[in-house]
């Protein structure tokens, strides 16, 4: 290869990115641990979106005005609460992104605007008899998307992710 292609090779690694879901559950802790982990180790970025999903209070549009205020707020809390997390243990500064409307079509809009992402990480319910609902919804749209779907068990500890990467 010549040292003109492996520059643009590198280039290419280092803007790729693993998007990370963040939601309330526990299991994101273990997404965004095994996302950092690897992004590390490629040399990649690491993108975490965090969706509101409207209220419905339109007799009550000022209600609705606080509630979606103190969703963002909550939202950029965790965000920033998580991005302090990968930098200490990675080094990596994430990419932070918060975007209201339903989950699964927001996912579906960054994913098309942002071609550097090339894989999706998402951890399973532990312990429960569904792995969630955007686990469910991305297994059953896994062969439309352009690029793999990583999925991680949510009960893992920080030891066992650490292996996997």
């Amino acid at each position: 290869m010549s040292e003109t292609a492996a520059a643009r090779k590198s280039e290419a690694k280092r803007r790729s990115k693993f998007l990370v879901i963040v939601d309330d559950t526990e299991e994101v802790r273990v997404a965004v641990r095994y996302a950092t982990r690897r992004a590390r180790n490629l040399r990649c970025g690491v993108v975490m979106l965090r969706v509101i999903e409207p209220v419905d209070f339109q007799q009550w549009a000022g209600v609705a005005e606080i509630m979606r205020e103190e969703a963002h707020d909550a939202a950029e809390a965790l965000l920033q609460k998580l991005a302090e997390q990968v930098n200490q243990e990675s080094g990596i500064m994430p990419e932070l992104m918060i975007r209201e409307g339903m989950a699964r079509e927001e996912i579906l809009k960054l994913i098309e605007e942002e071609p550097d992402i090339r894989m999706l990480v998402l951890a399973a319910a532990p312990n429960a008899e569904a792995p969630g609902p955007l686990v469910t919804a991305f297994a059953q749209m896994a062969g439309t998307l352009k690029f793999p779907i990583t999925l991680i068990p949510g009960h893992l500890s920080d030891e066992q992710i650490d292996r996997l990467t």
